[in-house]
Parts: structure tokens; C-alpha cells; sequence
């Protein structure tokens, strides 16, 4: 294990990496792909959008609290084995959507949809951490990450293409996906967990975590319809901080923390959490944003607008996986993750400049989209590199869920404030709306290189050897 070969990764290590990127492209899939059966299950189950928003709404809270938890019971117990538990899940809950014979019962299958994929991302990438040589491990995560990209270009036009056969595919498709990543789990990885007798963590710890990041996370996603100043949202929002601030404090003096202190301690993993969740702000408003103009302000439908959109996403997996990782392993995590947010930010401002009412897509909105893809694909793979490189062995599960939960939490704030920004106004008094949406993207996106600067090369948690 001391000696890294030079030549291609074994087959099995192929494989290995195959499997962990479906079942994370599957999870990115499903926070695209449902949007575009909105009008189908409106229609199907007779309600409003205020309701059908739990759609989304009760699959973004989960998916936002429950990771970091989740991964610190996979490094104790075994991560192949919350591999498997969050895949088995995910598809079992898929299938409950897909056969949910009302909105109720859909909501409560997205919920438990959302804790099996808060269980399966953070423990695919410490699969990947534990099983390919430090040498290979740039690589490895930039194919994971680009799934993800991967993910955002397929969605809209696959969802279009489904939603033709019944919303019902929607999340069918999930389930054969789900069950051939599980077969090769078993049959590729090893499992691996924390050294010495697993604990259970600190469960109030938890319990607290869950809590905070649930009541941020329901203040952002309802906010633009309760009202910012409701009393609702100002609980939220206000009681989401205090519930983190106390789960902080337990941790620093508990004897099984969820999280160790010393990993925020460390300014490499603290400053590539914050971008994380500055950059995913901006693109999680990128992807609704741009969906909303295609459709809305050039009037193309949900598949012609997918496949307008899809350029850019594709650029992003094509940088990820064929630069990144030889950039990230020559120049380092802190000048990728910089230039990754600035082109971002490029695109954006080009969009800001360029965009009319009058369609013009190749000369308008694909030169910024596929910059946008171009900083995405070279920011993505570097921040999960520069959240993973700094983890001991024993944490890689529960930090591989911070990232996650960075992720997760920066988009629900980026479509937030792309919703709140856009306003109720009709596209045809003007581009007001969405020229401050692309402006917030230009904004949070040069947040984001600010603090890249913080992320350094080298880390105190562990020995770069290991």
C-alpha cells in the first residue's frame, strides 16, 4: 500500500469509483429532476403550489441536517455499511413516491428519499478516500464531483422526456440505479470504519445539530412565502444559529462529539467549508435562475429548456473530470478554488450584461453559461478535494457530511434569494428581476474567492501522507 504505481487505477478501483459516482449522480438527479414534474403532480393530486412546494421543501431540510450525523455513525459502524443502509433506503423511498397515492404520502416518501441520500454522499466519498492511494485520490474525487455536474445537465431534459410517460418515472428511474450500486458495494468495497470499539456519538449533540440546521434551513425555504419579518421565519432563522451555536458547545467538552472541535479549529477545512457554502449559493441560484428565464422570459418549454441549459452543467463535468484534478495536484487547492469562483463569476456578470427578452441563445446565453460550467467544473472537484485532503482517517465519513451539508444548505440559500430577488413581478415589465438574481450570483461567487484565500495547502489535522 506504501507504493503508488504510475500506471491507470486496477479495474477494481475503476469499478469502485463507477459505483460511488452513479449512486451520487442519483441523489444530484433527484434535486433536478422533480422540479420538472411540478405541473404533472399538481394536476395529479388536484392541490396548490403552496403545498406542493413540501415536494420540495421536506427533501431539502432533511438533506441539508442529516448528513453530518449520519456520517459520524458510518465512521463508527462502518461506512460501506451506510453506503448500502442509504442506498437501500433511497430506492425503497423512490419507490413509495412513485406509487404515492396522495401528496401526503409523497411527502413523507421525499423525506425518507432525503435520509438515505444524507446517508450515501458523505459515505461515497470515504469509500473513495479509503480506498484509492493519496496519488490517485485528486482524480477520484473530481470524477465524483463531476457527477454531480453531471447530474444538473441531465436532469431538466431527462425529467422532460419522463414526464411524458407519467410523473410516476420521475422516481421510478432511481430504483435500478440504486440496485446495481448496491450489488457492486458488496461485491467491491471493504468495509472500514473508525479503530477501536465503535461508541455511539453524542446523540442530544445530534439531536441539537438536526435542530439548527433544520430551522435554517425551513426559515430560508419559507421565507419568500411567510414573509421575511414573520414571526415564523424570524424563529427560525434565529433559533436555527442559537441550536448550532449550543451543538458547538457540547461538542467542545462532550467525550464522543459528532464533530471534533479541532476540525473547525484547522483554517484550510474551515475556509473550504465556507466556500462551499458561498459557492453553492451561487449556483444553486444559477440553476433555478436560468431554468426560470429559459422558460419564462423566452417562453421554451421545460425539455427545449433542459437541453439550453444543459451545455453549461456539461462543460462543468467536462472540466472536472479531464483538467482539475492535474490543476488541483500542480497549483493547489487555494488558487483553484479562487479562479473556479472568479470565472463563475465571470459567466454570471456576462449573463447580467448580455441577457434580453429577445431569444438569442447562441450569442446570448451560452458564452455565460458555459464559462459558468467552466468555473463550476474547476471549483467542485477543488472544494471536496480541499475538505477531504485535511481528515483523519476516523472522521472521514462525518467530514465528507460537512461538505455535504455545505452543499446542500448554500443552494436552498442561493434559490431563496434568487426567488426573493426576482420578486412577483412579469417578465414583460422588464429584466429587473433577474438581472439582480445574476447580480447576487456575481456577488456570492466574489464572496467566495475572498475566502478562498483562507484555504491553504498544507493542513494540521493529518500528515499528508496518510
Amino acid at each position: 500500500m506504501s507504493h503508488v504505481p504510475n500506471d491507470s487505477p486496477s479495474p477494481r478501483l475503476r469499478l469502485i469509483l463507477l459505483l460511488v459516482s452513479a449512486a451520487t449522480f442519483m441523489a444530484g438527479l433527484d434535486l433536478f429532476i422533480v422540479n420538472v414534474a411540478f405541473p404533472n403532480l399538481r394536476h395529479a393530486f388536484h392541490t396548490d403550489d403552496a403545498s406542493l412546494s413540501w415536494v420540495l421543501n421536506a427533501y431539502a431540510i432533511a438533506f441539508a441536517a442529516l448528513p453530518i450525523p449520519l456520517g459520524r455513525l458510518a465512521d463508527a459502524y462502518g461506512r460501506r455499511a451506510g453506503f448500502a443502509a442509504g442506498l437501500t433506503v433511497f430506492a425503497a423511498a423512490s419507490i413509495g413516491c412513485a406509487v404515492a397515492p396522495s401528496l401526503g404520502w409523497l411527502i413523507a416518501a421525499r423525506v425518507a428519499q432525503a435520509v438515505g441520500a444524507a446517508a450515501l454522499v458523505p459515505t461515497s466519498l470515504s469509500l473513495l478516500l479509503g480506498e484509492f492511494p493519496p496519488a490517485r485520490r485528486p482524480s477520484a474525487v473530481a470524477t465524483w464531483a463531476a457527477s454531480g455536474a453531471l447530474a444538473a445537465a441531465a436532469g431538466p431534459p431527462l425529467g422532460g422526456l419522463l414526464v411524458q410517460a407519467g410523473w410516476r418515472w420521475v422516481f421510478l428511474i432511481n430504483a435500478p440505479i440504486a440496485a446495481l450500486a448496491l450489488a457492486g458495494a458488496f461485491w467491491l468495497v471493504a468495509e472500514s470504519r473508525a479503530e477501536g470499539r465503535p461508541q455511539l456519538p453524542d446523540l442530544p449533540g445530534a439531536m441539537l445539530l438536526v435542530l439548527g440546521i433544520g430551522l435554517l434551513t425551513l426559515g430560508v425555504v419559507k421565507g419568500n412565502d411567510w414573509s421575511w419579518g414573520a414571526p415564523a421565519t424570524v424563529a427560525c432563522l434565529v433559533g436555527g444559529p442559537v441550536a448550532v451555536a449550543a451543538f458547538l458547545a457540547r461538542c467542545a467538552r462532550h467525550r464522543q462529539p459528532v464533530v471534533e472541535p479541532r476540525m473547525f479549529s484547522d483554517r484550510a477545512f474551515s475556509a473550504a467549508t465556507a466556500v462551499t457554502v458561498l459557492f453553492f449559493a451561487g449556483f444553486g441560484a444559477i440553476v433555478l435562475g436560468n431554468i426560470l428565464f429559459l422558460t419564462d422570459a423566452w417562453h421554451g418549454s421545460v425539455l427545449q429548456a433542459g437541453l439550453e441549459f444543459a451545455p453549461g452543467p456539461a462543460m462543468a463535468a467536462l472540466v472536472s473530470f479531464t483538467v482539475s484534478a492535474r490543476l488541483i495536484a500542480r497549483f493547489g487547492h487555494r488558487p483553484l478554488a479562487v479562479a473556479g469562483t472568479l470565472v463563475t463569476a465571470l459567466g454570471s456578470t456576462l449573463l447580467l450584461a448580455t441577457m434580453t427578452t429577445d431569444p438569442a441563445y447562441v450569442t446570448h446565453y451560452l458564452p455565460g453559461g458555459l464559462i459558468i460550467g467552466a468555473g463550476v467544473g474547476l471549483t467542485l472537484p477543488t472544494l471536496a478535494a480541499a475538505i477531504s485532503a485535511p481528515l483523519p482517517p476516523d472522521q472521514r465519513a462525518v467530514g465528507s457530511g460537512i461538505f455535504a451539508m455545505g452543499r446542500q444548505l448554500g443552494t436552498v440559500l442561493g434559490v431563496a434569494a434568487f426567488i426573493a430577488l426576482l420578486g412577483h413581478s412579469e417578465i414583460d415589465q422588464g429584466m429587473s428581476g433577474y438581472d439582480r438574481g445574476w447580480a447576487f450570483i456575481t456577488v456570492t461567487e466574489l464572496a467566495a474567492a475572498i475566502a478562498g484565500f483562507g484555504i491553504l495547502g498544507r493542513s494540521v489535522l493529518v500528515p499528508q501522507h496518510q
